[in-house]
């Protein structure tokens, strides 16, 4: 974490996240959904916490234990299955170049901004990742910085986590002053997923702040359905794109959640609707625990080809995998002939 000073103006986030659901017979309750038929899966707190907050679970249909934002977030007991080709690191990540900084790619470095994020989901490729060991404190900031100013072939910072929305809007200011005083960036990314769960972190300071600088602002985000998409989340992104802020998306295919062509076609109009440009579709990373939400390649690929009849080519996105070790992210062939 940077632990840059910055006063507390942007209360009414952090509020929705301190109340934010941690027990699973909780969200089950306020969604009236009876908890007993998965009372067993709740002990898989324990491997990885719950937390949802309420603006998402208002997305959820109440009654129903097959929605498709619930799913993504309750504790199952089919994450205490050992799946051969499941591990604990699958991204190869654990060991990074510097506490806090990870140099994957040549020309981009991402930065472990913040540990935490607003929502636990359950298939996050992340979900043990040793965050304590790169939290580099003021100094270990010092020196990632450093690197990044040190090597002219990077152009591009990319915030992650957890979420590095967490950070609160001042800490984040003065971050990117840091990072515009370093020539040779172009660009700054921010991979989020707060403000799809939280649209109040969508703050007109941030912004503004971020539409005033010289660096390039591309904002990722991370929708796996179009039921993640409400009224006050499309209007704020929108404000966002007309801000000048490029705005893009990046899902994952989910069993029982996205891996339907209607599904995954009304997701990306709705995107668009919001201003927001689909990116990604990754195929589930193979992080051990989350092996249910699994959907073949031979599945994915007749998925696209489907999207890519329905569709028009800008809202289809690339369907890619991330593979620990790779220069970048691995397309996955469709088989189709050229048209």
């Amino acid at each position: 974490m940077i632990p840059l000073n910055g006063g507390d103006l942007h209360i009414n986030w952090q509020k929705e996240l301190a109340q934010a659901f941690t027990s699973p017979e909780q969200l089950l309750d306020y969604l009236h959904i009876d908890p007993s038929p998965w009372q067993q899966g709740f002990q898989a707190r324990r491997l990885f916490p719950m937390r949802v907050p309420r603006p998402f679970a208002d997305k959820m249909r109440p009654g129903d234990p097959a929605d498709p934002l619930l799913r993504q977030v309750l504790p199952l007991n089919e994450e205490f299955e050992l799946v051969p080709g499941y591990v604990a690191d699958p991204l190869q990540e654990h060991d990074s170049a510097l506490p806090g900084l990870l140099h994957k790619y040549q020309s981009r470095v991402l930065l472990v901004l913040r540990g935490g994020c607003a929502i636990n989901c359950r298939y996050c490729f992340r979900r043990h990742f040793p965050y304590a060991d790169n939290a580099p404190g003021r100094e270990g900031w010092q020196e990632a910085l450093a690197y990044v100013a040190a090597d002219p072939d990077i152009n591009e910072v990319i915030l992650s986590g957890g979420d590095p929305l967490m950070a609160k809007d001042e800490q984040l200011s003065a971050l990117f002053d840091r990072l515009e005083a370093i020539p040779h960036l172009k660009r700054l990314r921010i991979h989020t997923r707060l403000p799809v769960v939280i649209p109040t972190r969508l703050t007109d300071a941030l912004q503004q702040r971020l539409s005033r600088s010289r660096l390039q602002a591309v904002m990722v985000l991370h929708i796996n359905h179009a039921n993640e998409l409400d009224t006050m989340l499309s209007e704020r992104l929108n404000q966002w794109r007309r801000a000048g802020i490029t705005l893009l998306n990046q899902s994952v295919l989910l069993a029982g959640v996205n891996d339907d062509a209607a599904r995954l076609c009304q997701l990306s109009e709705r995107l668009f609707e919001a201003g927001v440009l689909p990116y990604y579709l990754h195929q589930l990373d193979q992080v051990q625990g989350a092996a249910h939400f699994a959907v073949s390649d031979e599945q994915a690929r007749a998925l696209l080809a489907q999207l890519l009849i329905r569709l028009p080519g800008f809202l289809v996105p690339r369907l890619v995998r991330e593979i620990g070790g790779e220069l970048s992210k691995t397309p996955i062939d469709l088989g189709l002939e050229p048209c």
